[in-house]
């Protein structure tokens, strides 16, 4: 099977030129001006974007045990419509993914149900060392730890612990960093004033940017004295930023950071509109933490764009403030999202493609995937710069059926998301065929 792409705007490497792609089978075979090669289908890229497939590096697809709230089939099929073709999921399911033989389970149902290329991370927990340690760094996404609260029995906060992981495993290490005695104290004082119904405009002072801070620079140190590869997920104050560098090629870094496009997004200003739909773990912040993510993400102490996609149902997160779980779902439009900021200024084309395709892949040092080039896995998104549409009840693809970004007018649409050389979406319709596999990893 070939498929030509005429005629189209290739944004690659820290370039955009016009050119032709010629992919056969899974991989991309060419890349050239006026390729004549017969091909089964082709395709005019005129006036749209071709970019390599968005990878994701922490969603909550919430399968097995907690499929009321999403699926990996759902989920998954939502972020095709977004431009996102690997993800990359977290061990916080129910059962947790603690043991081999859990995580194994997970990595059958992927295969049965993923419409995108996928992995899935193993989890820590205060008693499980012997296990994560038998992790297969070739075909296991990283080692996930919960330095703040989670589902079951995933908080590890136990010293001893945590420096044998750290020294011990030669795995990718990716922590969320939230100090757990600092939260549980500020939501006791704001409890002993309101109750449980806690107004949500206080969850950015609950889960602070002391807790934050603490939580970061703490496992930064246990980083740097063990030797460990450390990646800290959503960051979200300002003053965090400072602890990461970017004096060296990302290749080289052993400490990386990511943020969520919800942090580059909201304020805590918007709790006063968006209420609990906005409540996240760690909490969306103020205008200031906010300036600063950008900052740090422009100039590349923060390495990588990712979306924490974390759905519940709406139900759910109508809840009192204590019982009201943080996460919202994002997959779908993150890369719109985020191209609205390009049409703001605010950030290069070829900038969101590093950091939400290219910069991924080399940090997870994943096999021939996030880039545009020959030989390659055709992983491949068109983009309509040009194609606005709104975000409502009726075009949202998430098994919840909501969105924090409900009445949001973006001015890009995908048009054609491509999986493994498959054309998977094609202008809001999806190919039925699973064409999925496997993230496999250099190292």
């Amino acid at each position: 099977m070939k498929t030509l792409i005429k005629n189209v705007q290739i944004v690659n490497e820290g370039k955009i030129f016009k050119s032709d792609l010629l992919i056969e089978n899974d991989s991309i075979q060419k890349i050239a001006e006026n390729i004549s090669e017969a091909a089964d289908k082709i395709i005019d890229g005129e006036g749209k974007y071709l970019i390599p497939g968005v990878i994701d590096d922490q969603v909550h697809f919430r399968e097995p045990g907690l499929t009321h709230k999403a699926d990996i089939a759902s989920e998954s099929k939502a972020a095709l419509a977004g431009g996102t073709t690997s993800f990359m999921d977290q061990p916080n399911t129910i059962p947790n993914a603690v043991t081999q033989e859990l995580l194994e389970e997970k990595y059958k149902l992927g295969a049965e149900k993923s419409y995108t290329n996928y992995s899935f991370s193993m989890g820590g927990t205060n008693d499980n060392l012997e296990e994560v340690l038998k992790t297969n760094p070739k075909n296991v996404s990283a080692i996930k730890l919960f330095l703040g609260s989670s589902t079951g029995n995933m908080l590890v906060d136990n010293p001893e612990t945590l420096e044998n992981i750290f020294s011990k495993t030669k795995m990718l290490i990716c922590v969320h960093c939230e100090d757990e005695a600092t939260i549980r104290k500020n939501t006791q004082e704001y409890k002993e004033q309101y109750g449980d119904d806690i107004p949500v405009k206080f969850h950015h002072l609950i889960r602070s940017e002391e807790a934050c801070y603490l939580s970061s620079s703490k496992a930064i140190e246990l980083a740097k004295k063990t030797g460990a590869r450390l990646h800290i997920f959503h960051v979200s104050t300002a003053k965090e930023t400072n602890l990461f560098r970017n004096d060296i090629p990302l290749k080289d870094k052993k400490i990386t950071a990511e943020v969520c496009v919800h942090h580059l997004t909201f304020t805590n200003q918007d709790y006063e509109t968006k209420g609990k739909l906005i409540k996240w773990n760690p909490a969306v912040k103020t205008q200031q933490d906010k300036d600063g993510l950008w900052k740090a993400l422009l100039d590349d102490r923060i390495d990588v764009i990712a979306t924490d996609h974390a759905p519940h149902t709406w139900e759910e997160k109508q809840n009192p403030y204590t019982s009201c779980p943080s996460g919202a779902p994002l997959v779908q439009h993150a890369l719109p999202v985020m191209l609205e900021n390009y049409h703001s200024g605010k950030i290069s084309l070829e900038k969101i493609v590093e950091k939400m395709c290219h910069n991924p892949a080399i940090l997870f040092q994943i096999d021939k995937r996030g880039f545009i080039r020959e030989g390659y896995k055709a992983d491949l998104v068109l983009v309509d710069l040009q194609k606005p549409w709104t975000v409502e009840k009726e075009n949202i693809l998430y098994k919840c059926g909501w969105s924090p970004l409900e009445g949001m007018q973006l001015h890009s649409s995908i048009t054609h998301t491509f999986i493994n050389g498959h054309l998977a979406y094609d202008n809001g319709i999806f190919s039925e065929e699973r064409h999925g596999e496997r993230l496999h990893f250099d190292r």
